[in-house]
C-alpha cells in the first residue's frame, strides 16, 4: 500500500480493554511518527496469556488497567512512514518489533540489561498502548527488518521466542545439557525449541494436558510427562531422574504453580541452575533450604534483552521452526472471538491478521 493509499484508508481498528472484561473494537486515529520512530502497517500480531490475564482480571500484579489500553505484544508489520532522524529503516521494510523500549538511560540500559529498567516502555502493560491495531507507531531502534525467507508471523513469534532465549541464555543451556521444563504452553514450547537450538541433550517436558505434549513431542521433546494435580513434587522429580537416568542440570519452570516450582527445585541435580519464568502468587512456598544446601540456583527472568537478532538468525537459518505453534488465526475483525477461543485454552498460539489486503502468513 503506497503513502497515499493509507492516507484515503483513514481507518485505525483498534482492539482496547477499558477494564476488566471489558474488550472493544473502536477506531483510534492514525498516529504520526515521531523523529525516531517508524509508522507501521500491523500484520500479524499473537495473543499472549498476560493480553488474556488484563482482560479476565484488569491487572498483573502492580501492573493495574486505570484507562483504556490497547492490547497486543507479538508483532510484525510493515513500515509505512519513517521519522525525520531514521537511518536504519525505510518505507516497505518488513519488521518485527521488540515490544520493551527503554525510556532513559539509566545503569540497566548502560549495562545491557535494559529490560530491568523501571521506566520501560512496553506494548500493553499499563498505561502504554500495544499493538493490536491497524497502524501503530514504534522506536525504529526496536524494529527488526526481517529477512525475506521469514514471515510476518514468524516475526511476530519472536517475541515468545525471545521468551525462550532469554530463560535458556539465564539457565546455562549449552552443548550436552539435560533439562527438564515444567509447562507445555506456548512458552514452554518455545523454551523446548531454544534449549534444543543450544545443544540439549535431552529435555523432559511436563504438562497437565496430553494434547500439549503431543505437540512437544513433534517440536523435539524426547520425553514428554504427563502430571496429574494429585501428583506430589517429590515423587515427580524421582520420575524425571527415571526417565534421563540422572537429575537435569536444568529445569526451567513456565507454570508459576507452587507444586511445580517445587517439583523443578527437588528435580535438579546439585550445582544445577532453576529458572523461573511463569508468574504465580506473590508469596509462594518452596524447599529452599533443599536448594541452599545443594547449590541449587534459582534465577528469575523478566522477559528479554537482545534477543531479536539471535532469533531472527535463528530463524532464518531454520535452526528453529516456530510455524507450528500458530494452530488458530482470525482477522482483526473478529479479536473478541478470538481472546474468548484463547482463554478457552484451545490450541497453543492464536493469530490475529490486522491487514485486510494480505491475511497470509
Amino acid at each position: 500500500m503506497s503513502l497515499s493509499e493509507y492516507n484515503m484508508e483513514k481507518e485505525n481498528l483498534s482492539v482496547v480493554l477499558h477494564s476488566q472484561g471489558d474488550l472493544r473494537l473502536e477506531q483510534r486515529p492514525i498516529p504520526e511518527p515521531g523523529p525516531n520512530e517508524v509508522l507501521l502497517q500491523m500484520h500479524s500480531v499473537g495473543i499472549c496469556g498476560s493480553d488474556v490475564h488484563y482482560w479476565q482480571n484488569g491487572r498483573i500484579g502492580d501492573f493495574v488497567v486505570k484507562k483504556p489500553m490497547v492490547l497486543g505484544h507479538e508483532a510484525a508489520g510493515r513500515v509505512v512512514k519513517v521519522g525525520s532522524a531514521v537511518k536504519n529503516l525505510k518505507e516497505g521494510d518488513r519488521v518485527a518489533v521488540e515490544p520493551g523500549v527503554p525510556r532513559e538511560m539509566d545503569e540497566f540500559f548502560k549495562s545491557g540489561n535494559y529490560n530491568l529498567s523501571p521506566t520501560i516502555f512496553f506494548c500493553a502493560t499499563p498505561p502504554d498502548d500495544g499493538n493490536l491495531c491497524r497502524f501503530y507507531k514504534h522506536s525504529a531502534n526496536f524494529c527488526y527488518k526481517l529477512p525475506d525467507n521469514v514471515t510476518y508471523e514468524e516475526g511476530a513469534l519472536i517475541e515468545p521466542l525471545s521468551v525462550g532465549i532469554h530463560a535458556c541464555r539465564r539457565a546455562g543451556v549449552t552443548l550436552g545439557s539435560s533439562v527438564l521444563i515444567c509447562g507445555a504452553g506456548p512458552i514452554g514450547l518455545v523454551c523446548l525449541l531454544v534449549a534444543k537450538a543450544m545443544g540439549a541433550s535431552q529435555v523432559v517436558i511436563s504438562d497437565l494436558s496430553a494434547d500439549r505434549l503431543v505437540m512437544a513431542k513433534e517440536l523435539g521433546a524426547d520425553f514428554p510427562l504427563t502430571v496429574k494435580r494429585e501428583d506430589g513434587p517429590e515423587e515427580l522429580a524421582k520420575r524425571v531422574e527415571g526417565m534421563l537416568g540422572a537429575q537435569p542440570h536444568i529445569t526451567i519452570e513456565c507454570t508459576g504453580v507452587e507444586s511445580s516450582v517445587q517439583t523443578a527445585i527437588y528435580a535438579t541435580r546439585p550445582g544445577g541452575v532453576v529458572v523461573l519464568v511463569g508468574l504465580g502468587a506473590a508469596m509462594t512456598t518452596i524447599p529452599l533450604l533443599n536448594a541452599a544446601l545443594r547449590e541449587v540456583d534459582i534465577r528469575g527472568v523478566f522477559r528479554y534483552c537482545n534477543t531479536w537478532p539471535m532469533a531472527i538468525a535463528m530463524l532464518a537459518s531454520k535452526k528453529v521452526n516456530v510455524a507450528p505453534l500458530v494452530t488458530h488465526r482470525f482477522p482483526l475483525e473478529q479479536a473478541v472471538q478470538a481472546f474468548e477461543t484463547t482463554r478457552q485454552g484451545q490450541g497453543v498460539k492464536i493469530m490475529l491478521k490486522c491487514d485486510k489486503t494480505d491475511q497470509n502468513p
